[in-house]
């Protein structure tokens, strides 16, 4: 075999397992559009790492309404009216980089943050970007919002092993995640940032001061509607 078949077949290799990726990828998109979502690769992650994961799914009418607010004010304030990518997010988080000289701010949506903990890792490249980007489009397409936030809501990661906004107020507040108070709502979505730090350093005050814009915010979220209503 010479040399130009053997990488005109590496690449023709290379491609099936990238198209094989996105089918699977899809393939479960369309499950988890109606079926509770219990793994991640977040999660998958860190049971092969030897820790122990604790996550319950919980449907978007089971999660109070003051959690929601706060995570869009937090992480995507644009969340429902943009289509998976907010662009002036994105341009003055490179703003922001090119004043810092370090890549700090990233402008991710939900539905980035979303795409990466499903399927991909925190491993930062461009490679991982573009993948992030297209299964970004392919979650816009195939959920409706309220399913995007749902599913954001039930795979972050709130501290060690902890997953999901059921697990947290459980965790830390020995409640259900419907009964979680505006207070409660605004410390856990601010702990996203660095949540296993945070797990052991609640009175951290940049925690603090970030709860407190978080909850003066909160009542500015726009919801998504439901599909119907949309």
């Amino acid at each position: 075999m010479t040399f130009g078949k053997f990488i005109k077949r590496l690449f023709l290799a290379a491609m099936l397992l990238v198209v094989a990726f996105h089918v699977l990828v899809a393939g479960l998109l369309l499950i988890w559009k109606t079926q509770p979502i219990n793994h991640s690769m977040f999660m998958l992650s860190h049971q092969l790492s030897g820790g122990t994961v604790t996550q319950s799914w919980v449907e978007y009418e089971d999660i109070a309404k003051s959690a929601k607010q706060a995570a869009i004010v937090s992480e995507d304030s644009k969340f429902s009216s943009h289509h998976g990518f907010d662009l002036d997010g994105i341009e003055a988080a490179m703003k922001k980089n090119e004043a810092s000289g370090k890549a700090s701010a990233g402008g991710s949506t939900i539905t980035q943050q979303l795409a990466k903990n499903l399927f991909l890792t925190s491993h930062r490249s461009y490679l991982r970007k573009g993948e992030e980007a297209i299964i970004t489009v392919m979650i816009e397409t195939m959920w409706d919002k309220q399913r995007i936030l749902a599913a954001y809501l039930n795979v972050a990661e709130f501290g060690e092993g902890i997953y999901g906004i059921e697990a947290a107020a459980q965790h830390y507040y020995d409640k259900p995640a419907s009964k979680l108070t505006r207070d409660q709502s605004a410390l856990l979505i601010s702990t996203l940032t660095n949540p296993k730090y945070y797990e052991d350093n609640r009175n951290d005050r940049r925690l603090r001061n970030k709860k407190r814009i978080v909850k003066r915010r909160m009542n500015n979220a726009v919801l998504p509607k439901a599909p119907d209503a949309a």
